[in-house]
């Protein structure tokens, strides 16, 4: 789990997010409907390959789901019926992918289909792994939770919304992406430092 696996691991998430970051930074009160059509095209060609093999994993397939219904009521629904959807796109999108991500907790946190990808398989079931990911998805599902209240005080705020729904949700995804290559590495290092100092 260390060196290129982190690098990996990263690079792999970063491909499960990039439909949602495509959306968040296309969506706007006359965008959305590009902006989920953008992040579906995104979804299908970053992960549609995976999905068709057969390697299933949650964040890719909510994407594609999600996306899809948003495209579909963009076709079929009244601009009158979906103010609601442009004003509270951004916000539901993060809530959205908090909700899944918070959820995966209960069964495979959803960080760990990545991190086996860069990890021998007979490590899947060490304890190491199963914390470094229960703290990894945990960390990732507190970004997405604050991204979509800071989403939701950014619709009605009447300055500030810049700041609300790019500036710190930006850098809350730097200092996660961050923290997901470091942790894994710095978990595994203290624990065999502590295990050496506990021998007699």
């Amino acid at each position: 789990m260390a060196g290129t696996g982190s690098t990996r691991r990263t690079g792999n998430l970063f491909f499960a997010f990039a439909p949602w970051i495509v959306f968040d930074v296309v969506a706007g009160p006359s965008t959305w409907k590009y902006a989920a059509l953008s992040a579906l095209v995104a979804s299908v060609v970053l992960n549609g390959r995976g999905l068709r093999r057969g390697h299933f994993k949650i964040l890719e397939a909510t994407g594609i789901v999600f996306f899809a219904v948003l495209s579909v009521l963009a076709l079929v629904l009244d601009h009158q019926d979906l103010v609601w959807l442009e004003t509270y796109a951004q916000p539901l999108s993060s809530g959205v992918i908090a909700v899944v991500c918070l959820g995966s907790l209960a069964f495979v946190p959803f960080t760990s289909q990545y991190a086996r990808e860069s990890t021998p398989r007979e490590r899947w079931d060490s304890p190491a792994f199963r914390h470094i990911n229960l703290v990894l998805t945990s960390m990732w599902s507190a970004v997405f939770v604050v991204t979509a209240v800071l989403g939701l005080v950014a619709v009605h705020a009447g300055s500030g919304s810049d700041w609300l729904n790019w500036v710190i949700p930006i850098a809350l995804l730097v200092i996660a992406v961050r923290f997901t290559e470091r942790y894994p590495d710095r978990y595994v290092a203290r624990q065999r430092s502590s295990q050496r100092g506990s021998v007699p």
